[in-house]
């Protein structure tokens, strides 16, 4: 499930195959980019912002400096981002690519990505964020008073805000709920929101990098995570049956793990 850790690691990817290269083929294959071409010109940064993919890329050759956008891109549930030298076959089938970006050596790939658009000023267009927890410059402060000023508000609906901190989904929420022991119900007011954005901030830095996210610090398949999707499985640390729910913003309720003994 694409979290903040997942595309941070997807704009490595696509830095390492892009950043300072020349776009030789562009294709959009959304209606409204429909017309849009930026070949011929430069990749001058790749980056993640959040759960937000951003590159950007100058303007033409005769004025670069003018006319700079970037491609933002969302993965939401299912899209993804393949980079591969040229001429090698997609590992996804055709009709789910969005956009075809290639230099004279790779070609990067956007496949079933929930937004598409070319931004002319993408700072200002997520300027809602939150901290995000994956940024060098990480504003630890600011997350927690953002987070701090809605003290009504359930932790398991604050944590996935991205207004309020950017990064986390419906995984890590889960997992940071239950290893802070507090229930995703409990009103932000009653937790330590200190911990709690701290302990966000280091499982996506540790994961960051991982082709396998674990939160456990265990790497075998069944034994990467605490509580997110062992619905009816023993809690590892008391035994209590793993059990499932929803929550989410009126209209939106996302899945939710816990452990109704360890959580309270």
């Amino acid at each position: 499930m694409p979290e903040g850790d997942t595309v941070y690691a997807a704009a490595t990817r696509l830095r390492a195959a892009l950043d300072g290269e020349r776009l030789v083929y562009t294709q959009f294959r959304v209606p409204s980019l429909a017309t849009a071409d930026l070949s011929g010109r430069t990749v001058t940064s790749v980056r993640s912002v959040g759960k937000h993919l951003l590159i950007d890329v100058s303007g033409p050759d005769d004025h670069p400096e003018n006319g700079a956008v970037s491609i933002h891109s969302h993965l939401k549930m299912e899209g993804a981002w393949h980079v591969h030298p040229l001429g090698r076959r997609w590992r996804r089938p055709g009709f789910q690519a969005r956009v075809v970006l290639r230099t004279d050596r790779r070609e990067a790939v956007g496949f079933d990505l929930g937004v598409l658009e070319v931004l002319t000023d993408p700072d200002s267009a997520l300027s809602y964020l939150g901290p995000d927890l994956l940024a060098v410059d990480w504003d630890r402060a600011e997350a927690i008073h953002r987070i701090e000023s809605v003290p009504d508000e359930k932790i398991g609906i604050a944590l996935l805000d991205q207004r309020l901190v950017a990064g986390i989904g419906n995984v890590y929420r889960s997992e940071i709920c239950f290893l802070r022991g507090v229930l995703p119900t409990r009103a932000v007011r009653d937790v330590e929101v200190g911990a709690a954005v701290d302990l966000s901030r280091r499982l996506l830095w540790s994961n960051r990098e991982r082709t396998a996210r674990t939160t456990t610090g265990q790497t075998a398949a069944n034994a990467r995570m605490w509580v997110y999707g062992r619905r009816g499985q023993w809690c590892r640390k008391c035994g209590t049956p793993i059990e499932r729910g929803d929550l989410g913003p009126i209209g939106e309720d996302r899945v939710i793990y816990f452990c109704p003994h360890c959580q309270t």
